[in-house]
């Protein structure tokens, strides 16, 4: 480790690297961001000039031979996360990857398996966790604020966007399933962070506008160790006038709501209504990623490891079950 500081590679820095996570590992303490990588040269070396990174590959295998570099996050389509971590684990590299962690829950028990068979530490970037609003949901239910929780209500519900780019999200060979499984991640990622392990999950999910060959229509219910009940319903070919963007958590003495997209919390209770407003970093990936910096340092404990990312992915395939 190079004075004491974390050395970065990114593999895959494509859009979600642009403003939401690349620029954080220049700006984050103890870190240091040294080279990108792509398979299109001509966009790997466009990428780093213009983030004013000093490296950039357009093989995977050549970043990872650098031994500069002792952290890696790859940001590539789901397909080839668990190729690119297993990788990275062997050539003795710690991975902050993106979600979801993998594409099924055999890949998730094979990446766990190589995380505790080496030195190496992984986290999954569910950055939501350490986003101002939601470090407030949760205080709000750890100081119970609304009392004893019973149940939980997600609608996410989104017309179909014609227009979408990249249109890998709407392959299930390399995506998983389309949005649910793009999108979901961080919602069921936070009802976990939120209320603990569940005992059990079903759902069913169904392709409803034959728009694309990915389902569109997704129902699970979740019953949570400590008996809090979750139900949700994900679609993402709904008319745009019944769009909706809401989870609401019921106490014995009141509410907790807010959207996924937009930075508005509300908490209704026997003696106060209240409304917070929060606003995200510009780089929303920073807080998990200064995280992240200190737990490959020894500062901290793992703040979302590969057990969640699983228990996330396990979720996610009953809830896909047609």
């Amino acid at each position: 480790m190079i004075d004491n500081t974390i050395v970065w590679g990114i593999i895959g820095c494509g859009d979600v690297a642009e403003v939401k996570s690349g620029p954080a590992f220049q700006k984050c303490a103890n870190s240091k961001l040294l080279a990108v990588m792509r398979r299109d040269a001509v966009l790997a070396k466009d990428f780093a000039e213009r983030h004013n990174v000093p490296l950039w590959y357009n093989d995977a295998d050549n970043l990872l031979a650098n031994p500069e570099i002792n952290a890696v996050y790859i940001a590539t389509p789901p397909s080839t996360h668990l190729e690119y971590s297993l990788k990275a684990i062997k050539a003795g590299k710690n991975v902050y990857l993106e979600k979801p962690m993998v594409l099924s829950k055999e890949e998730g028990q094979q990446l766990s398996k190589a995380t505790a068979n080496s030195s190496q530490k992984l986290v999954v970037a569910h950055y939501r966790r350490f986003l101002p609003m939601y470090l407030k949901v949760k205080a709000l239910i750890e100081t119970n604020a609304i009392g004893t929780i019973s149940f939980v209500d997600l609608r996410f519900l989104q017309p179909f966007d014609f227009n979408s780019k990249p249109a890998w999200r709407l392959n299930a060979s390399v995506s998983g399933g389309g949005y649910f499984h793009d999108l979901a991640p961080h919602q069921l990622d936070l009802m976990y962070h939120f209320f603990g392990e569940y005992k059990f999950a079903k759902g069913l999910s169904v392709n409803q506008s034959k728009i694309n060959n990915v389902v569109d229509m997704v129902n699970g219910i979740i019953s949570f160790k400590n008996n809090i009940q979750f139900r949700g319903i994900w679609s993402f070919s709904i008319p745009k006038y019944l769009q909706e963007d809401k989870c609401t958590i019921y106490g014995e003495e009141g509410t907790i709501a807010f959207s996924f997209y937009e930075d508005e919390l509300k908490l209704n209770t026997k003696t106060e209504n209240k409304i917070f407003n929060y606003k995200n970093p510009e780089n929303i990936q920073q807080p998990l990623i200064q995280q992240t910096v200190n737990y490959f340092l020894g500062k901290r404990d793992n703040p979302c490891p590969v057990e969640d990312g699983e228990l996330v992915i396990s979720v996610i395939e009953e809830f896909s079950k047609d």
